[in-house]
């Protein structure tokens, strides 16, 4: 059976109506599971999570646009997240006996027929990008939706699918094909939003503009940004404070856990904390991460608490939830927020 993932990012995270609108369509259709849906208030937008076969997925993912494209009006939505669109973006995830480049195909399908049907600018990220400077989703949506009517005119930021102009109700999306995103955010005893943007602008790979004694951004002779690169590689991150919770986080997302795990950033983050006279209280996950992402934190804590690694998965797990402050602002759940518990609990996706 060949599986992929994937994970829509709608701007809407207040109205449970709309939200259960959108996701009935993906529970209805067989072949196609729904594994999570993560709702914030203050972000204003909801993570979903499916899975099937590539057909199918495809299908689910056009229906979920449409539906979001009638029941989102971009031009009345404020949230904490950056956004462009109803549906903001929508990646394709190879999960089992799909490679990267079936996944990028059924991107560039998924993409025709979104901005064909519903007139909406489409454009390609990451593994389907159809030029180098949009494989970055961040570079993609900079001046998000009410800087978008002015981008869309640019010769360089004309969409890859659908209308050179921006929709007004249901703004522009991202669609493309990528390895397993880890998306997770760090709680500041603070909440000053400024921090944790100062933080973010130090940690991620991408980076901060470079300086002068004065305070000036230097430029090379193109006249383009010099950036200082950040502490951590496969790191993309901003600041931003939760009014839901009363404190700032650091908002992380992991384009690859084996390469920079959850650990270590946010051992790293903890460094930044304390250089401002801050602490870490704990993280979150959003959506959906592997065991291995885990287990790998776990061991890293044990080893360091000087302890034996020779104890049972669940157990090194529990672990690398208390060592992460996963509990710190709702109950972390291994059973809904782990993706291979979550397979195994239905026999149909219990052999993965």
């Amino acid at each position: 059976m060949k599986l992929v993932e994937c994970v829509p990012n709608f701007s809407e995270g207040r109205s449970k109506e709309v939200i259960k609108l959108i996701t009935q369509e993906i529970s209805n259709v067989e072949g196609v599971r729904l594994l999570d849906v993560d709702m914030g208030y203050d972000t204003n937008r909801t993570v979903v999570t499916f899975i099937g076969q590539p057909d199918e997925v495809i299908d689910v993912a056009y229906e979920s646009i449409k539906i979001a494209s009638i029941l989102i009006d971009m031009s009345k939505h404020k949230g904490e997240h950056p956004r462009m669109g109803a549906t903001d973006v929508c990646p394709l995830i190879p999960l089992k006996n799909v490679s990267m480049k079936e996944c990028t195909l059924l991107s560039k399908k998924l993409g025709l027929r979104v901005g064909n049907d519903f007139k909406i600018p489409v454009y390609l990220y990451e593994n389907s990008a159809s030029k180098k400077y949009r494989r970055n989703l961040s570079s993609i949506r900079k001046g998000e939706y009410e800087g978008f009517s002015e981008k869309i005119s640019q010769n360089q930021w004309k969409p890859d699918f659908g209308p050179s102009n921006l929709n007004i109700k249901s703004g522009a999306t991202a669609i493309g094909a990528r390895e397993f995103l880890i998306a997770y955010n760090i709680n500041l005893n603070t909440s000053n939003k400024k921090i944790a943007t100062d933080i973010a602008l130090d940690i991620r790979e991408s980076g901060r503009a470079k300086r002068d004694k004065d305070g000036k951004i230097l430029r090379d002779r193109n006249n383009k940004i010099i950036k200082k690169p950040g502490k951590l590689s496969y790191c993309k991150a901003v600041g931003w404070y939760i009014n839901e919770y009363n404190l700032a986080q650091v908002s992380i997302n992991l384009t690859n856990y084996k390469k920079n795990s959850i650990h270590k950033t946010f051992e790293e983050v903890r460094k930044q904390a304390r250089k401002r006279g801050l602490r870490v209280t704990g993280s979150e996950i959003v959506g959906l991460l592997p065991k291995k992402a885990l287990i790998d934190s776990g061991l890293y804590y044990l080893k360091k608490q000087k302890k034996s690694t020779g104890i049972p998965q669940d157990d090194i797990i529990d672990v690398a939830v208390v060592s992460l402050g996963l509990n710190d602002i709702s109950k972390f759940d291994k059973n809904k927020k782990i993706i291979e518990n979550k397979l195994c609990q239905k026999k149909s996706f219990a052999n993965l």
